[in-house]
């Protein structure tokens, strides 16, 4: 019994510490149905980096050639949790917006790189407005460099908005909704 009394506070005080800790770092007037309160990252307002990476095809594959599309560009991981959460309203808004001049394009993050995403991508079905669908965007294989090209990514799913003249709009730090993804890049079409 002293035992679990004893478990039972130190998750009680980690709970506290890392609310305190949340709460002093917040920047002022953030919050998350205000993302313009958001700081800007480094990248935005910038041109999109020169970026280019393989797809699960082996080609070499050019950010620069979705020049004239809006870009949602999107880190993620097989083993992401709030990706796969993430992932249906992609498949969504690729199927909605591509003929607008949209696309998804997705970064697989995963160390072991193409020997885990091209199974992911070939077996997994989403849950999409009650269809199952496959992941039909393009995915790319990541590395760190592609990720240090847009100031670092500190998680998973970080996405970027980039704009038809291809600079970079916004960026998303973890899973945002989809209703926030939604009026950033309706902003754009």
């Amino acid at each position: 019994m002293k035992k679990i009394l004893i478990i039972v506070a130190t998750v009680a005080v980690l709970i506290l510490l890392t609310w305190y800790a949340d709460k002093a770092t917040r920047l002022k007037g953030q919050t998350a149905s205000n993302p313009a309160s958001y700081p800007a990252s480094s990248v935005e307002g910038k041109p999109e980096p020169d970026l280019k990476l393989k797809d699960l095809d082996g080609k070499d594959v050019s950010l620069a050639d979705y020049k004239g599309k809006v870009v949602f560009l999107n880190f993620w991981a097989t083993w992401c949790d709030p990706c796969l959460v993430e992932i249906p309203w992609l498949i969504d808004m690729q199927a909605k917006y591509a003929s607008r001049g949209f696309t998804v394009v997705g970064i697989a993050m995963d160390d072991e790189g193409k020997s885990v995403v091209a199974p992911f991508i070939a077996k997994e079905r989403f849950d999409v407005n009650g269809q199952q669908l496959p992941m039909g965007y393009p995915i790319l294989l990541g590395t760190d460099e592609a990720a240090d090209k847009f100031g670092g990514v500190l998680g998973y799913p970080t996405s970027f908005l980039i704009s038809r003249d291809g600079k970079v709009v916004t960026k998303f730090q973890g899973l945002k909704s989809s209703d926030e993804l939604l009026k950033a890049i309706e902003a754009q079409l």
